[in-house]
């Protein structure tokens, strides 16, 4: 494992020393690059947020959000009810409030409520009752691409319920990166809650990938609610981070593969801490010759409690599944390991495994015979654990995924 990471990183170094690239303007790029971002007719100014403490503005950074814009096209921000900002300077690519979206887009209402029912619980039905909704609509028109991505930043400063509605589209032939942070202030207290309904349709040929980051404290309620349809040749990659408390968190995302050869993979990587319960999985349900989907799940315990889901449909012949979860626990804590693969039909392939273990004692002992203390090794297993690579993400969202493990890293994981 550390010769891995050492290796990994040195290849870095290397490439960045042999194509050293300034993300300042667009005329710094060269070559293909120059021409992706052509569409850009202007690049985004720095955030303007109300006054933040220091600390809360650590805790944003942490969780993606980069305030100076500097590598984002497109930004949105919510605080608590408040919308702050709502832009994205992508030529072929909108980021919209809800509301707005749907003044200016009758067709708009066909997609919402559309892959998640307003009915499914308590929580949709709470954000569906709204007569002033909130949230976002980010759509990537046919056939357009942001090198740079959109964030989307949704932070609770108070003892109140945070609900958004989200929709995000991404038409035939478009490629969308989305970052998702979402942070609540330092000294929210009980009664802090997020209620929040996402809906993704990836469109013939179209490819979405959203890395959501989580950045809570402990006293907030967390009930995401998301589903996605992916057509024909379609890509969805969906990433969740969470490895700072939080007091509970319920997800269930559901990726229905409606065309051939579409592909959906997500990826979690989760720590729990005394008194964090994080109830969390994955679905897809494989409809069409071609299909497959991966989910992976890397999560430790340190005292909390992680209840980890995983389910692959498989409907029809010609479909691949893969389903893996592995757990570490440092701390008494639970990890109940929940895979389940469901074929029907002759000709899909689907397969799961599940461990979950302790460090390895002889692993530790090797790596300190190499120099490193006992913290090092461990910290080094440790990282080697989470260190998953998705296959397709833009180097700037892997990139802040590793900076959310080194966070974790820094405060001894």
């Amino acid at each position: 494992v550390y010769f891995r990471l050492h290796r990994r990183r040195q290849r870095a170094c290397d490439v960045r020393r042999a194509n050293p690239v300034s993300w300042e303007s667009p005329g710094d790029l060269k070559g293909h690059q120059a021409a992706r971002i052509q569409g850009v007719s202007r690049m985004s100014q720095p955030v303007n947020i109300p006054k933040l403490s220091k600390t809360d503005l650590d805790r944003l950074a942490q969780s993606g959000i980069d305030l100076s814009m500097k590598n984002r096209c497109g930004s949105y921000l919510q605080m608590d009810q408040d919308i702050v900002q709502s832009e994205c300077t992508q030529e072929g690519i909108e980021v919209l409030s809800y509301k707005k979206a749907m003044e200016k887009y009758d067709w708009m209402k066909e997609y919402a409520w559309n892959v998640v029912s307003p009915e499914k619980d308590d929580i949709t039905k709470y954000v569906a009752a709204q007569k002033d909704p909130k949230g976002y609509v980010i759509i990537a028109h046919k056939g357009s691409n942001n090198i740079f991505p959109i964030q989307a930043c949704l932070y609770l400063g108070s003892e109140q319920i945070q609900h958004v509605h989200n929709i995000i589209i991404a038409e035939e032939g478009a490629e969308l990166h989305i970052i998702s942070g979402c942070s609540s202030g330092e000294h929210v207290g009980k009664g802090g809650f997020h209620y929040g309904v996402s809906e993704f349709y990836v469109k013939k040929n179209a490819k979405i990938s959203f890395t959501m980051i989580h950045n809570w404290t402990e006293n907030i309620e967390v009930y995401p609610r998301s589903a996605s349809v992916v057509e024909e040749n379609g890509v969805f990659l969906s990433n969740y981070v969470c490895m700072q408390p939080v007091k509970k968190v319920q997800m269930y995302p559901t990726a229905t593969l409606k065309g051939a050869n579409s592909v959906a993979r997500f990826s979690s990587i989760v720590i729990s801490t005394p008194g964090s319960y994080m109830d969390l999985g994955s679905r897809a349900v494989l409809e069409a010759p071609g299909a497959s989907a991966e989910l992976i799940t890397r999560a430790i315990t340190k005292g909390g409690t992680i209840i980890s889901r995983g389910h692959i449909n498989g409907k029809v012949a010609g479909t691949r599944g893969h389903l893996e979860c592995k757990g570490l626990i440092l701390q008494d804590g639970l990890i109940y390991a929940i895979p389940e693969i469901e074929g029907s039909v002759v000709g899909t392939e689907l397969s799961h495994e599940a461990a979950v273990g302790k460090l390895a004692r002889d692993e530790i002992e090797y790596l300190m015979s190499r120099g490193l203390d006992e913290n090092e090794a461990t910290a080094t297993i440790i990282r080697g654990f989470l260190d998953v690579k998705i296959s397709g993400l833009p180097e700037a969202l892997q990139q802040q995924i590793d900076a959310s493990i080194d966070v974790a890293e820094k405060s001894g994981f």
